[in-house]
């Protein structure tokens, strides 16, 4: 079964940045970077929204909220998401997940039923 784990999340101030890193276990030699991989983010009283998913083309895709301020990276070799995220809002305090599937997938999803495995989350507070 495919595992993936989180770390790297924290406190910042307001246009400060922050990378969170994903790594994960359960995938056969050369499956990686054919499958869907995301992070998604949900704050509190609100829905957990996609924010970054790449997928076999390499080509990451985001949430309009964080386009122009959050970079997605994959490192196939070490099975690693990455998610670089620089000037930084409040409104971007949240639990972030990153998240995976075993599905050919060309472009990444951001539409969370594609994904049926999950990390436990690490916190990112943004102060202003």
């Amino acid at each position: 079964e495919v595992q993936v784990v989180e770390s790297g999340g924290g406190q910042v101030m307001a246009g400060g940045s922050l990378r969170l890193s994903c790594g994960s276990s359960g995938y056969a030699d050369g499956e990686y970077s054919d499958y869907c991989r995301a992070w998604f983010r949900q704050a509190p009283g609100k829905e957990r929204e996609g924010v970054a998913s790449i997928g076999a083309n390499g080509l990451p895709i985001y949430a309009d909220s964080v386009k122009g301020r959050f970079t997605a990276s994959s490192d196939s070799g070490n099975r690693t998401l990455y998610l670089e995220m620089n000037n930084m809002e409040p409104g971007d305090s949240a639990i972030y997940y990153c998240t995976a599937n075993r599905l050919y997938c060309h472009g990444g999803s951001l539409w969370i039923r594609d994904y049926p495995f999950w990390g436990q989350g690490t916190q990112v507070t943004v102060s202003s």
